[in-house]
């Protein structure tokens, strides 16, 4: 059961233009962004949300867009996403929502007015009961439809809207998404956490490599992270989960191999402590809890195995006092 009191499982939809909504989400009230993240001022308006949801005694769900705008208005600078699709239903579905609809953001969605997309989702696909933003949320072609627009149009439509304000961290700076990718650029995963409201986590399948680390008593399971990935190179302490829920500690390594090779895609390989198995072609995901060092090359195998057994100790002596920072953070991590 969810916040708003309403037994039901969690809905995910895709909308196009000129294409029915889902009935099962028809009359909620609707939350709108990219909530690429679903970090704490994304929660903020999703508490909004859910909070309008129970006074109304209807279902709470979130309108957002597949992909990230930025990445369609310029394909070849793509936006390093922090959650993608699948992981960001997950993480709305732990704060209480009951489903999500992704907008296909494509050539008609964007060639779009601001009224068009009121008329044609928020009403007839939708029917939104009410909608709740970011105090800059803009729509529209040409971003034409900003707050004032949106609060004029739900009074002729029949939706009312609250507009949440900007929000800040214990230092009054405001959460983003792009602060929170500057913190995992820098390996301060720890802000990046604090900003989020649990920790940071990457889901992809293992691949093969080549079988370096089982040779050196460390045997890894490897990911390759989309070439938008803007995380910083180094050893990182990690939960690894895999596809069944299981989870174990590990430490992991993000970057380019120096030591083995010149010529390396960058690759995370992580040592799962006391595991032994075939990994390949399981879709996993792999925590950061702690930043342990940056990448370094080494003058030979014998100097990198001495160093990786420092990291397995430091990594376990981090891992085994850690805390969830909240429900979000236990449902995930531990």
């Amino acid at each position: 059961m969810n916040r708003s009191g309403h037994e039901r499982a969690f809905v995910t939809a895709v909308l196009r233009p000129g294409e029915p909504g889902a009935s099962a989400l028809h009359g909620a009230v609707v939350a709108i962004g990219n909530f690429d993240g679903v970090h704490r001022g994304h929660q903020a308006v999703l508490c909004e949300a859910l909070q309008k949801g129970a006074e109304l005694g209807c279902a709470t769900i979130v309108l957002t867009f597949e992909p990230h705008p930025r990445s369609f208005f310029k394909p070849a600078e793509p936006v390093f996403r922090l959650t993608p699709s699948p992981l960001r239903a997950k993480l709305l579905e732990l704060a209480g929502c009951d489903g999500v609809v992704e907008c296909a953001f494509d050539k008609d969605f964007a060639a779009q007015t601001a009224q068009e997309f009121v008329e044609t989702i928020l009403v007839d696909q939708l029917g939104a009961r009410h909608v709740v933003t970011g105090h800059d949320f803009h729509f529209g072609k040409g971003r034409q439809g900003g707050p004032a627009f949106l609060a004029s149009a739900g009074d002729k439509a029949g939706f009312g809207v609250t507009l949440v304000e900007a929000f800040a961290d214990e230092n009054g700076d405001v959460v983003s998404s792009s602060r929170i990718r500057s913190a995992l650029a820098e390996g301060d995963v720890t802000l990046a956490a604090g900003l989020l409201g649990y920790r940071f986590q990457v889901q992809g399948t293992v691949i093969g490599g080549k079988q370096l680390g089982r040779t050196l008593g460390y045997p890894t399971a490897n990911m390759a992270l989309p070439p938008e990935a803007t995380l910083a190179p180094g050893i990182y302490a990690v939960r690894f989960r895999r596809a069944d829920g299981t989870l174990y500690d590990g430490v992991a390594s993000y970057g380019y191999r120096p030591t083995v090779t010149s010529t390396g895609e960058p690759l995370l390989e992580t040592y799962v402590f006391d595991f032994s198995g075939d990994l390949y072609g399981e879709t996993c995901s792999v925590t950061l809890f702690g930043y342990l060092r940056p990448e370094l090359k080494f003058d030979g195998l014998d100097e990198l195995v001495v160093q990786m057994r420092r990291d397995e100790e430091e990594a376990r002596a981090l891992l085994s006092s850690v805390r969830p920072l909240g429900i979000i953070d236990d449902a995930l991590n531990f």
